[in-house]
Order: structure tokens, then C-alpha cells, then sequence
């Protein structure tokens, strides 16, 4: 019978140094996708109080692994939930309902990971 003997060492300070690059990663990504959504001009818009100072980042969970892009106003979630209604378009070109669609499961659907993954590699210099 072959004996093995092994020693692990763990580099705890290199290992919490990846853990807080995750969270940080998370709250970057979590803004790189509201910057996005701004700049795909999607969300209604008529005096821009919903999309620029009414919608924000919450990272108070962040070090639990959960970020949320919260809207307080009022009216966002009936018209989140209401595409049909007849946006208008001169503020944002292509407004409309359920505005993250595109970022859950249609053409931009791997924004998020792919830029979680580059956030993360230059946070934790891999």
C-alpha cells in the first residue's frame, strides 16, 4: 500500500481579495447595465425623473451575491408591465414596456455575464 502525504496551504489574504472582487464585480456590472439600459434609450421617458433620478443600483445585499436595479416611483412598475400602452418616442426613441426584456433573455441576454467576467479578471488581476 502507497502512503500519500499532502500539506495545503491557503493564501487567506489572496483568497479575500477574489471574494470582495466578486462583490465589487457585481455592483460594477449591476451599473454597467443601467448605464446601458440609459443609452439604449428603451425606458419611457417624459421628464427623465424616472430613469435618471428615480432609478438607481441597491448594492445594500451585494456581499450575499444580490444587486437590484430599483425604480421608486410610483407609476414605473404599470408601465414596466403594460407594453401595450402607446409610448412616446421623442425622448426615447425605442420606449417601451418590460424595458429589461432584451437583457433576460433576448439578443443582449449575455451582457451581464460577459461583462461581470472582465470586470471581475481586472479586479482580481487574472
Amino acid at each position: 500500500m502507497i502512503k500519500v502525504n499532502s500539506v495545503v496551504k491557503l493564501n487567506i489574504p489572496k483568497i479575500r481579495k477574489l471574494t470582495q472582487a466578486q462583490v465589487t464585480a457585481l455592483e460594477q456590472t449591476a451599473e454597467a447595465l443601467h448605464t446601458e439600459v440609459v443609452q439604449a434609450e428603451i425606458m419611457p421617458r417624459d421628464t427623465g425623473a424616472m430613469q435618471n433620478e428615480s432609478t438607481f443600483v441597491d448594492c445594500s445585499r451585494s456581499s450575499d451575491g444580490r444587486v437590484t436595479i430599483a425604480t421608486s416611483t410610483p407609476y414605473a412598475r404599470r408601465l414596466y408591465f403594460h407594453p401595450e400602452y402607446n409610448f412616446q418616442t421623442y425622448e426615447n426613441a425605442f420606449a417601451q414596456g418590460k424595458w429589461y426584456e432584451p437583457w433576460i433573455d433576448g439578443v443582449s441576454a449575455d451582457f451581464c455575464r460577459d461583462a461581470y467576467k472582465k470586470i471581475y479578471r481586472r479586479l482580481a488581476a487574472l
